[in-house]
């Protein structure tokens, strides 16, 4: 995989790379199966999904409108949920392959780096599982004040341009390299940070990336 350099990075997606599923869907059936949601808030859940499904929200338009719903929550019930949740349920869907290349940077001196559009509330205890230093995730977070969500994202989020915004950041902010970095992930959506890295590996991709991948001569590799 190269030269070992302090000024490379291997970033990762999560949902769909990392994870062999979406953690959205998968905390939706974990909070069904154990009776933590009321049948109104699953049927509200679905609804947003649905409409993200079939083109009538974008992702920070859906994100934007669950998060406002958590205004005056408390931060650490949050925190303690996900912990509970990525050992309960997420845990079993880590891929064992992507652990595989996660790893193989690892031995190579490459610094790790987990991206996603996600809350930081998941992706943090999946850094934490992976080995993964908690300032190496560049994840979507929520404001918070006095503990508590006051129900607004932190902007931009880490979706589309905003990734590759927050990649440039942390770049800048370690001496990395972006150039001679590596990005994985599953999403034609990750395009402006796919194209901004050396190295671009489409990961059980979408069919738009996919095509892409193949037009360029991008690496096309299973995770699970």
């Amino acid at each position: 995989m190269g030269n070992s350099t302090v000024t490379i990075a291997a970033f990762f997606d999560m949902d769909r790379t990392l994870l062999s599923d979406s953690s959205s869907i998968l905390m939706i059936r974990y909070l069904r199966d154990r009776g933590e949601i009321s049948a109104r808030e699953l049927l509200r859940l679905l609804s947003v999904l649905l409409r993200y499904r079939v083109g009538l929200l974008d992702i920070p338009t859906l994100t934007r409108q669950l998060v406002a719903g958590m205004a005056g929550q408390r931060e650490a019930d949050r925190i303690a949920f996900s912990q509970r949740w990525f050992e309960e349920q997420l845990v079993n869907y880590v891929a064992a392959r992507g652990r595989e290349f996660l790893e193989q940077h690892r031995r190579a001196g490459h610094r790790l780096a987990l991206i996603t559009a996600s809350p930081s509330y998941t992706a943090d205890p999946l850094a934490a599982y992976l080995q993964i230093c908690p300032e190496d995730v560049l994840a979507t977070r929520f404001e918070v004040r006095e503990g508590h969500f006051t129900g607004r994202v932190v902007e931009p989020m880490c979706f589309r341009e905003g990734k590759l915004y927050w990649a440039q950041r942390y770049a800048a902010a370690h001496g990395i390299d972006l150039s001679a970095s590596y990005f994985y992930t599953d999403s034609i959506d990750d395009l402006p940070l796919l194209e901004a890295v050396g190295y671009p590996v489409a990961v059980n991709p979408d069919k738009a990336l996919r095509q892409l991948a193949l037009r360029r001569g991008w690496p096309i590799v299973q995770f699970y």
